[in-house]
């Protein structure tokens, strides 16, 4: 597998390495030492799969609250998704910025999300599947999220017909100051 850096200290895009023959291919999906290698953190203390029948579904931005943080790694299983993390680490050079990566069931792209980051992302196909590898395991009370549409942000979500969003979602706070 190929951990390639995405210009936010910490978080990397993983790509996997074929290797093929007449059968189909094998490929390393995640190895808890290369990631302790790269630093970073290979704990998976859970494992969760968001599944959204609808195209245009947008979830996030969301993340957990220190002592509760968490690091993810995302994969697009089924369908494809317009993935995004956000820089929320006040003592990071890039502070408030953030990357993207369409993940599909096609190019087996995932997304490390270090700890201290916002996390989500809009469905572009109907019945896209996302598995979560998490690093601790979820706390309710330690739940927040940032708004998918901060202006600080700006983030160029793709034009989808309709988009589906939950209530919640849409009374996140903005980016902190």
């Amino acid at each position: 597998m190929i951990l390639r850096p995405t210009g936010l200290a910490g978080c990397h895009v993983l790509e996997p390495q074929r290797h093929e023959d007449e059968r189909g291919y094998f490929a390393r999906m995640f190895c808890a030492d290369e990631f302790a290698k790269a630093g970073l953190d290979p704990r998976v203390a859970q494992t969760s799969v968001s599944y959204n029948t609808a195209a245009g579904t947008l979830r996030g931005l969301h993340y957990q609250k220190a002592p509760h943080s968490e690091a993810k790694l995302v994969r697009c299983t089924r369908g494809r998704v317009f993935d995004v993390a956000v820089d929320l680490r006040p003592e990071s050079a890039s502070y408030g910025e953030w990357t993207s990566e369409e993940l599909t069931e096609h190019n087996q792209l995932a997304m490390y999300i270090p700890e201290g980051f916002a996390h989500g992302f809009l469905t572009l196909e109907p019945q896209s599947e996302l598995v979560y590898q998490i690093s601790v395991p979820f706390v309710p009370d330690a739940s927040e999220g940032i708004r998918w549409d901060d202006p600080a942000l700006a983030i160029p979500w793709p034009s989808v017909d309709h988009v589906t969003i939950s209530a919640r979602d849409m009374s996140l706070p903005r980016m902190p100051a």
